[in-house]
Parts: C-alpha cells; sequence; structure tokens
C-alpha cells in the first residue's frame, strides 16, 4: 500500500467507516465535550505503530482551552484508542506528511487503562493487553486523561514537577523502583543539573528523614544546599584512615612504575603490608588476615619493615624498588595535604565509627552525608572515592544476616571515575562502580549516577540504570548514548531532548509509570547548591577592595596547601 492511489483508497474506506461508527453511537469522548475524532490507526506493529492524522482537524484544536487537547499530534504528546473496555495511551513519536494531504505519525504505545461510565479513564497501567486494529478511530488526550495517567499510586513516591504541557499535573518518581534499579541524571552544563539532583535528593530525604545516603561531591557545591539536612565532611574533618584500603588501591598510591617493574613492587608491596596488618593486636583475634583484610597498621611499621626486607638482599641492586617504596611512603607522610588520610603516628581501630558516621548509622533526622573531595590532591581523589564506595558495598555484604539498612551512593561527575577508556588511571573506583551497578541491589546498595556526559561512561553502566532523568544534552554522541539506553517506548521523548528548557528532563523508566516531560519545581534559596553562573555583565561593574580579596585569597590558598 505505497503508491498513492491504493493509500487513497485505504483513507476512502476508513473515512466511510468513520461515518459508520458516528452514526452507530461509536466511541465516546473522556471528557463532557465531543472532542471528535482525530484520525485512524494505519498500521500496528507491537510498540510501534502508525496512524494518519487529519491536518485542519489538528490546526482546529490548537486554540483548545486545554492545553493537551491543543498539544494534539505534536511530537511529544499523546493520543488515545479505544479496544473494547479499554483505553490505549500512545506518545507520538515522528511526524510526516501523506501523500493525499493528511499527516503520518509513528507512535509508541504506553499503557492502558479502563474506561469509566464517563467515558473517562481510571486504573492506568505500563503495558498494552490489546491491540487497536487498522480503522480504529484516534482521539486527543485531555488533561482529566492525563491526571489519570500520571495519578501517583499509594506506593512511596516524590514530587518533583509539573507535567508537561499542563499546568498542575504533579511529575512523581517512585522510589523504591528508582533506587532498587539504580538511577542516572543526565544534563550538559547549565542546564540547572545540580539544582535538579539537590531537589531530588531534598524530597528523598523529607520522605525518609532516617536514611542512609552518601554523595560523592567533587566541585564542593552540595555543602551549602545540605547543611540543614545533612553531615558535610572535607579534608578537615573526614578522617579517612588510610588502612581501610584494600591492595589493589595501596597500589594506586604507592606504587610509581609501569610494566614489570610495577608488578616487581606490587609483590614487594603485597609481602610487607600483609607483615604490617599482621603485627598489630587486632590481627590477633582474626583468624585468616589477607592484604585487602581493613585492619589498621603503622605507617611506621611498614616502613621499617622495608627496610628490615631491603638489609636481607646480598646485592645492591636489589634494593631500588624497596628505596621507591619508602621515598613514596615518606612523601606521603610528610606531605600536609594528605594529613586527612596519612596523619598521626598512633593509630586507633576507628572503622566502627567512621562508618556510623559516613553511612548515618543512626541518621538521627540528618540522612545524607555530603563528602567534599574537591580539597583531595588530584592523585589520589579517586582512590578515596573508590575506598568510599567499596566501604558502602562491603558493609551491605557483611551486613547481610543483621537488620537490613540499605544504602544510596550518589556520584557526581560520574564519568570521571567509570570512563570509558579502560586503560584510564583510577581502575579501582572503576571496578567498584561496576560492580555496585552490576550487584548492588541484591545487597540493598543503590547507585545514583550524575554526569554531563554520559559518552564518556563505561558501556554497560548506564544501562544499568532503571531510571534515566535526562535533562538537555547537546552533544550528538550523548544524545546516541541515552538514546540508547532508553526503553523503547520513550523514544519518542528522545526527540525533545535537545530542546528541553533549563529545568525540564525527561524521566523513564523503572521510577515512572509512563515516559514523562517534567518542568522541575523551584527549590528554596537555602537549598541550592552553589553552582549558579557568574553573571559577567554585572560582577564587570563592581570594582574596590581588590588588593583584600587577592591578600585574603593567597591566604587561604597558601594555607591549604595546594
Amino acid at each position: 500500500m505505497t503508491d498513492e492511489v491504493s493509500l487513497k483508497q485505504f483513507l476512502d474506506e476508513l473515512n466511510n467507516y468513520s461515518e459508520e461508527e458516528s452514526n452507530a453511537g461509536g466511541p465516546v469522548s473522556s471528557s463532557a465535550e465531543d472532542l471528535g475524532t482525530l484520525g485512524r490507526v494505519l498500521e500496528i506493529a507491537g510498540s510501534g505503530s502508525q496512524i494518519t492524522l487529519d491536518p485542519a482537524r489538528l490546526h482546529a484544536l490548537q486554540s483548545h482551552r486545554d492545553p493537551s487537547v491543543a498539544m494534539s499530534g505534536q511530537v511529544g504528546s499523546q493520543v488515545k484508542m479505544l479496544v473494547g473496555s479499554a483505553w490505549l495511551i500512545a506518545n507520538v513519536r515522528t511526524l510526516r506528511s501523506g501523500q493525499d494531504g493528511t499527516v503520518l505519525a509513528a507512535i509508541d504505545f504506553l499503557g492502558e487503562g479502563q474506561q469509566n461510565l464517563q467515558g473517562g479513564m481510571s486504573n492506568f497501567r505500563r503495558g498494552v493487553t490489546r491491540y487497536p486494529i487498522p480503522g480504529a478511530a484516534v482521539q486527543p488526550v485531555t488533561t482529566e486523561d492525563l491526571r489519570a495517567v500520571f495519578a501517583a499510586d499509594d506506593s512511596p513516591h516524590i514530587e518533583i514537577g509539573t507535567v508537561y504541557p499542563t499546568d498542575d499535573i504533579r511529575g512523581a518518581l517512585y522510589v523504591d523502583p528508582m533506587l532498587s534499579k539504580h538511577f542516572a541524571i543526565l544534563g550538559s552544563t547549565g542546564t540547572g543539573k545540580s539544582t535538579s539532583v539537590a531537589l531530588i535528593l531534598h524530597r528523598v530525604s523529607q520522605l525518609s528523614p532516617e536514611g542512609h545516603i552518601v554523595m560523592i561531591d567533587p566541585h564542593g557545591e552540595y555543602s551549602a544546599a545540605f547543611k540543614g539536612c545533612g553531615e558535610l565532611f572535607n579534608v578537615d574533618n573526614l578522617a579517612l584512615p588510610y588502612w581501610l584500603m584494600n591492595f589493589e588501591e595501596h597500589c594506586e598510591v604507592f606504587l610509581t612504575t609501569d610494566g614489570a617493574e610495577r608488578q616487581r613492587d606490587a609483590d614487594i608491596l603485597a609481602k610487607c603490608l600483609l607483615a604490617a596488618r599482621m603485627k598489630t593486636k587486632a590481627a590477633e583475634q582474626y583468624g585468616k588476615v589477607t592484604v585487602d583484610s581493613p585492619i589498621p597498621y603503622l605507617l611506621t611499621d611498614l616502613s621499617s619493615i622495608l627496610v628490615n626486607e631491603m638489609g636481607k638482599l646480598d646485592r645492591a641492586g636489589d634494593t631500588t624498588p624497596f628505596q621507591r617504596l619508602k621515598t613514596k611512603l615518606d612523601e606521603l607522610r610528610a606531605d600536609p595535604r594528605y594529613t586527612f588520610m596519612f596523619s598521626g603516628m598512633m593509630v586507633s581501630d576507628s572503622m566502627g565509627s567512621f562508618l556510623a558516621k559516613l553511612f548515618r548509622l543512626p541518621a538521627n533526622g540528618r540522612p545524607i552525608s555530603i563528602v567534599d573531595v574537591s580539597g583531595v590532591p588530584s592523585d589520589i581523589t579517586s582512590v578515596v572515592v573508590s575506598v568510599l564506595a567499596r566501604m558502602v558495598f562491603d558493609y551491605a555484604i557483611w551486613s547481610r544476616t543483621e537488620a537490613q539498612r540499605p544504602i544510596l551512593l550518589v556520584c557526581e561527575e560520574a564519568h570521571r571515575y567509570v570512563p570509558k577508556d579502560e586503560n584510564a588511571n583510577g581502575q579501582a573506583v572503576r571496578k567498584i562502580l561496576e560492580r555496585i551497578a552490576k550487584e548492588g541491589r541484591k545487597y540493598g546498595v543503590s547507585l545514583g549516577l550524575i554526569t554531563q556526559r554520559p559518552s564518556d561512561l563505561a558501556e554497560g553502566v548506564l544501562s544499568q540504570c532503571g531510571t534515566i532523568i535526562s535533562m538537555r544534552l547537546n552533544n550528538d554522541r550523548d544524545q546516541a548514548c541515552v538514546r540508547a539506553a532508553m526503553p523503547e517506548g520513550a523514544r519518542g521523548f528522545l526527540d525533545a531532548i535537545p530542546a528541553l528548557r533549563n529545568r525540564e528532563c525527561i524521566a523513564c523508566g523503572e521510577g515512572v509509570a509512563i515516559p514523562i516531560r517534567v518542568r522541575f519545581d523551584d527549590l528554596e534559596p537555602e537549598k541550592r547548591p552553589a553552582s549558579a553562573d557568574p553573571s559577567f555583565a554585572a560582577l564587570w561593574r563592581e570594582t574596590g577592595g581588590e588588593q583584600e580579596i587577592i591578600n585574603r585569597t593567597i591566604k587561604r590558598w597558601r594555607g591549604h596547601g595546594k
């Protein structure tokens, strides 16, 4: 049916069918007024089907007082069809001109709801039981219909904004499906991503004030947003014990060589590190101790063991790897930038108190920990993030026999830690975040990935996220990456991603009933992150006090050791 004659003949038959159906008292509209028929079903092909629309009818409805009806037939809007006693809701994905002046639209079915006595819809659910047959009438969707579609059920949920194009229908995220299957928040710089992340975490915290959320903040912008309802950690108060690192993380910090030399250095470090862990009293009460066991040890012990092992060697040439390790160890102990991790001669077993304050156990009404790693030296930032992420995962594994305390780990700038380049630095953090993405939900660990460059994320990690919240993405590769990760029914929404306004998003997946386009709520100023773009025009008009600004800045700069 590709040639002009056969298509026209088919459409004539549809029009005849329409008149017969109208005379017979066909399907009723879902609103009090009769909005009529927009067009007909042309082809049914599973999730992606085709309908034909009457352009004159579409044009006439554009001035309708109901914004949902006025949007009828546009890309990203919804239409409905009656099959038996059920209304099928479909999303318009593409539009093109037909050969006889009609409009041909590709649609994706979203779900179905029962027709009620007034002709409206209730009990909407995802998925389709029965498909319409070619020739079935296509009708516009009203705001009342959308209210039934987006109405949140009794499951725990948070409201994040208003569903487009309506003015008052609330967009909801279902907390359990969103967190149990992981989620990702994507958006180019300047789209309001940080404020939207803060909004979602604030709403989750309000719903669960005794929850357990750990957020890795690489720019130090979220401390301002959560100072009232969270615990804030940075290099001044984090006090991350170095002995919590496993062997792989030790290697990333201590080893400075590559290839065969690196393997030799690693073998020496493994032997000496195990001896240092075994030397402490804490090791005596545990059976099998390995290089990975989070048992406290003294840096002085590790240093003296390195010297002793070096003394056992016959030829002077063999001491080079020992000297390298000892030199690096001495550097870490002497450099004030690493004080937050490698501090003090005495070591106490602070693992319990560290986990309690980091994981908010108990939360005491402050369920979120913001870990500001902006002050961490760049060469060990990935190791610090690796230790924190691994603590979350390992705690979940070893506490399986206890009362469960699920933990949400939120990772901002995720493409830094799980990059597409498999040869990039920071393999330890990459491995643990990939493992959490694949296995975390079995143990009650949820992962929230936030990134402006989804195309730079390791393949497979984004696809592990059951809920994707995408703000505007300007890059073609990023858009293609999101398109590949989103479910089939959301493809029509994807075309709107480059055209989204600031603080608008497309949400799809497990956390929403059906894919939705949402305008985020405004967040109170005191709950916003410190991520606003400066106004060059306004700030460049200000003057005065420059020398004092420079002096204070230099003092902070030098005092921080960076």
